[in-house]
């Protein structure tokens, strides 16, 4: 009995210290690389740190109250209304009210709003529309409906775990918020260099000059490969083609003929290493559970019976500057050109051309809502998009068939993080959870 309890309390004392290096640790400046602006809106890494949104979505992508605690709507979705957390200030110590948040909201998306209007109403905020929005509260868990403090400073005006303390020389520092309604967060600060590459990120990674860094979808073999520690997301990203209505294209069979010719195997299996899943469908398979009902395959004879003979003058395509950007175009436009398309590359960059190839980002917090957002992010005005599996088809399928919005493939997003950082993980839309991040204390 004495050598079992000796051995039990032995077991006991060499637990204790991995249970002190997997328990969260305060303290620390937790060390962020990042390619670009981290206060870019929408996406920029910072944003979520310095802001918070009226819902937010939890790491299992339900959706949970943040600056809002109880929501409702009525007539048949036309009317909702917000009531606001108490006692919940900015980090300039005035305190947030429905006055507050209904500017915010207003200003964040100008005259392509989700709703018809908002305004105060004592403690809560109302919108309202003249169409049904039952999608509302996931909504506004996007990254573009951030609440800031109005007219103060767009990047200190916020209510989320830190504030901004400094910005020299491409770093931004940023210092833990106190008194933050959801508490205090691990690390004391977070530095955030930015316009970083990526062979610099990874640089600095492996030099342990950063915690935390960028990894492209088309790197993510690579990265593995060096035995990085990643953490990957599922499909949150659409490379897409957005075709313009005007001009040869305003010929919705020619627009259907490009739609038919890309090879969208290539792109996600060659370009993008095969971390990309190749669809014809706007939201992943894993949001809609339905994306397999619109095939991928290319198909030449259908784009051929499209054109029907017509030989459409040259047309434009653009893509960002980043190397991989300018492959995938290259590669779209040796497919054009196969089908009698006579296509030209504009310079990188160029917004203003027949064909842009771009990426559209998912907030994940609900299927109808990410089908807004991608049509509120090309401009266009969301149609009434019920909540329930075949209302969302009928309203994907309404608009893939006029062929504006080509998807291609869908990617997931990545982060390689350090070896002294604990319980890094991502949020639904693939951005980093940096507020529930801690770090290794010193040996």
């Amino acid at each position: 009995m004495f050598l079992k309890l000796a051995i039990s309390c032995l077991v006991a004392l060499l637990a204790l210290p991995a249970m002190a290096r997997t328990r969260p640790h305060y303290g620390g400046t937790l060390r962020v690389a990042t390619t670009g602006d981290p206060l870019e809106r929408p996406g920029g890494v910072a944003r979520r740190l310095i802001f918070d949104g009226m819902t937010e979505t939890a790491a299992d992508e339900t959706l949970r109250p943040a600056l809002a605690v109880a929501w409702w709507s009525e007539n048949a979705d036309h009317r909702w209304q917000f009531r606001l957390r108490p006692g919940v200030q900015f980090h300039d110590g005035s305190p947030l009210t429905s006055v507050a948040v209904a500017s915010s909201l207003m200003a964040s998306c100008a005259l392509n709003c989700p709703w018809g209007s908002v305004r105060a109403a004592g403690a809560s905020v109302v919108f309202t529309a003249d169409v049904p929005i039952p999608n509302l509260p996931a909504i506004l868990a996007a990254d573009e409906f951030l609440i800031a403090n109005l007219p103060a400073s767009g990047t200190d005006g916020g209510t989320g775990p830190f504030q901004i303390t400094g910005q020299a020389n491409g770093v931004l520092s940023l210092a833990a918020n106190e008194s933050c309604w959801a508490g205090r967060p691990f690390v004391d600060a977070v530095e955030i260099r930015a316009h970083r590459s990526i062979n610099d990120q990874w640089l600095d990674l492996s030099a342990d000059r950063a915690d935390v860094v960028e990894v492209p979808a088309e790197n993510i073999r690579l990265a593995q490969q060096q035995h990085f520690a990643l953490a990957v997301s599922p499909p949150v990203e659409i490379l897409a083609l957005e075709l313009t209505q005007s001009g040869a294209l305003a010929n919705p069979n020619l627009r259907g003929a490009i739609a038919a010719v890309a090879d969208r195997s290539v792109l996600a299996n060659v370009v993008f290493q095969k971390q990309g899943v190749p669809s014809a469908a706007l939201l992943p398979q894993t949001v809609s559970g339905f994306a397999f009902l619109f095939p991928p395959d290319r198909g030449l004879n259908k784009a051929n019976e499209l054109r029907g003979g017509i030989a459409p003058p040259p047309l434009s395509l653009a893509a960002g500057a980043g190397a991989t950007s300018q492959l995938a175009a290259q590669r779209i436009a040796l497919d054009l050109r196969e089908a009698g398309f006579k296509v030209q590359l504009a310079p990188a960059g160029t917004r203003l051309a027949d064909l842009v190839l771009r990426t559209f980002r998912l907030p994940g917090a609900d299927a109808g809502a990410d089908l807004a957002e991608i049509l509120r992010q090309a401009g266009q005005a969301p149609p009434n998009i019920g909540a329930n599996p075949d209302s969302l088809y009928k309203a994907e399928r309404s608009i893939l068939e006029q062929n504006v919005i080509i998807p291609l493939v869908h990617l997931p997003r990545a982060y390689a993080f350090g070896s002294r950082v604990r319980d890094f993980r991502l949020r639904s839309d693939g951005s980093p959870d940096l507020a529930s991040a801690s770090l290794e204390a010193a040996p």
